[in-house]
């Protein structure tokens, strides 16, 4: 055994020394490359191990490829403006100066091409490599433009860079969470995710306009993931870190605008939701609606559609809508008449089996707070219940009516409550309780109820220790067949 460890070590050693060298030789590449242009050739080589297919090779490469492609920019020696095919720069009648920028231009785009295609490498590591590499490059980018800035809509940001980043970021076939998260650092630069959110709309029109109406589970999760992963300013001043500075009309250029952060922000969100989502999705979404998406939007109430549509889907996922109505008819005046006639609709047994159980109870008794609701619908949500056969009087509350102005809930009454005062448990019992005393001025904390199931009740019951020992009515026996209270015992029973 000894000898063969002794091999994995010179075996691992030899790696590592290989992997050293290699690292050296890019390094020294990259040296004479930009000292002298005499050695433009050898860029071919490091594009050639960008393409190994050793791990440790490529992430040399890459870094190989950010220092060399960096200086470049920075020293203006990348070809600016529309480049010509390789071929006519040879040809053509340029300047030697123009023909050496045109040539590491040709290379600075087929480096660029080989990082996107690692970005759906298997390995994490090469993919995160990449994707910081890229990021380098479109900081670059903005601060040296290789396009001739004779329009200003985009101003020098490097938005097709950020696209392509985007369009690989998003697959369809290999989930991305892990290099979504790695790439969350760089939403929080402004013009980042201004630019980002643009790119994930367009995406989304392109991809899901192919689907023809389909589900596509990994790409709309990948999509999500991104999205839930940005959020928008709050105020205009908040708005101060970007990637790129403008140095001219910065405060014209939309990427400094709040509003124009909202808008894009809005429009990503509606472009998404549009479509139809996974089922596991509608849920994703609708929890962090109201605080991650409504209040960043310009027009909260265009959320209409896609709420109804949620809930018209079942379950938790309507509860889950019902809460988005919910905040736009409190906070954005929105008039949604049937709001109370669904919630009523979801008061079903099944209710307790949910997920979003406690959420469920919580809303409802937000929902229900207010003194300006009718009392018919009052009763009607108290007597919610399933009518019974055995019941020993007949029930004119109509169980089966959706509409709770019409199951007469005010000619019924409350008398399960009245049946649960002698409920087995004491808790249950004392709730019950309480029906039979006036309503208290101040309204109880119901809160800390919601959360407890059955399993937790018993747990809490079973590990409660007695305080102070119980009075039980009998006699300590001081013998087998003799009691404290004379010789009862042994003159009924002898061990003969």
């Amino acid at each position: 055994m000894a000898p063969a460890k002794k091999r994995n070590v010179s075996s691992s050693k030899t790696s590592q020394q290989s992997v050293k060298k290699a690292k050296t030789d890019l390094n020294g590449k990259v040296e004479s490359i930009l000292e002298s242009r005499k050695h433009a050739n050898d860029v071919f080589d490091i594009l050639e191990v960008l393409e190994s297919e050793k791990e440790k090779d490529v992430v040399s490469a890459v870094d190989a490829c950010s220092k060399l492609f960096c200086t470049l920019l920075e020293r203006k020696e990348l070809f600016v403006g529309k480049l010509p095919e390789e071929e006519d720069a040879l040809s053509g009648e340029y300047s030697a100066e123009q023909k050496y920028h045109m040539f590491m231009r040709h290379r600075y785009n087929s480096c660029v091409e080989i990082l996107l295609e690692h970005l759906s490498h298997e390995l994490h590591e090469v993919k995160e490599s990449a994707l910081c590499c890229l990021m380098k490059f479109a900081a670059g980018e903005g601060q040296h433009p290789l396009e001739d800035l004779d329009w200003s809509e985009h101003y020098s940001f490097p938005r097709e860079l950020i696209q392509a980043v985007v369009d690989r970021l998003l697959s369809k076939t290999t989930d991305n969470s892990l290099l979504i998260s790695r790439f969350q650092e760089f939403l929080e630069m402004d013009d980042v995710r201004f630019y980002v959110i643009s790119s994930i709309r367009e995406n989304v029109g392109k991809v899901m306009d192919k689907s023809k109406g389909a589900v596509v589970p990994v790409y709309q999760s990948n999509v999500f993931t991104l999205m839930s992963n940005i959020s928008v300013p709050s105020q205009q001043s908040e708005l101060t870190n970007f990637m790129v500075k403008q140095e001219a009309k910065h405060k014209d250029w939309k990427a400094a605008k709040l509003n124009e952060h909202k808008r894009v922000f809005e429009r990503m969100w509606l472009g998404f939701l549009k479509h139809k989502l996974p089922s596991n999705m509608y849920k994703k979404v609708l929890v962090i609606l109201h605080d991650s998406i409504l209040p960043h939007m310009s027009k909260p109430t265009l959320m209409i559609d896609f709420l109804t549509a949620a809930y018209e889907v079942g379950g938790a996922i309507s509860l889950l809508a019902l809460n988005g109505l919910f905040v736009l008819i409190h906070q954005h005046n929105l008039d949604y008449p049937d709001f109370y006639k669904k919630l009523y609709n979801l008061l079903d047994p099944s209710i307790f089996h949910v997920k979003y159980r406690a959420r469920f109870f919580h809303l409802a008794n937000l929902f229900l707070s207010s003194s300006h609701l009718p009392v018919y619908l009052v009763a009607a949500v108290l007597l919610h219940k399933p009518s019974t056969e055995d019941e020993p009087l007949e029930d004119p509350y109509l169980m089966d009516e959706e509409d709770p102005a019409q199951c007469c809930a005010l000619e019924s009454s409350l008398w399960e409550i009245k049946t649960l005062q002698k409920h087995h448990h004491p808790d249950v019992a004392k709730a019950a309780m309480l029906i039979n005393t006036p309503l208290p001025e101040k309204e109880d904390d119901i809160s800390e109820v919601l959360e407890i199931t059955t399993y937790e009740l018993m747990e809490r019951d079973l590990k409660q220790k007695q305080i102070k020992s119980i009075p039980l009515e009998f006699e300590t026996a001081t013998q087998l067949l003799k009691g404290g209270g004379g010789d009862v015992l042994a003159q009924h029973f002898c061990l003969d």
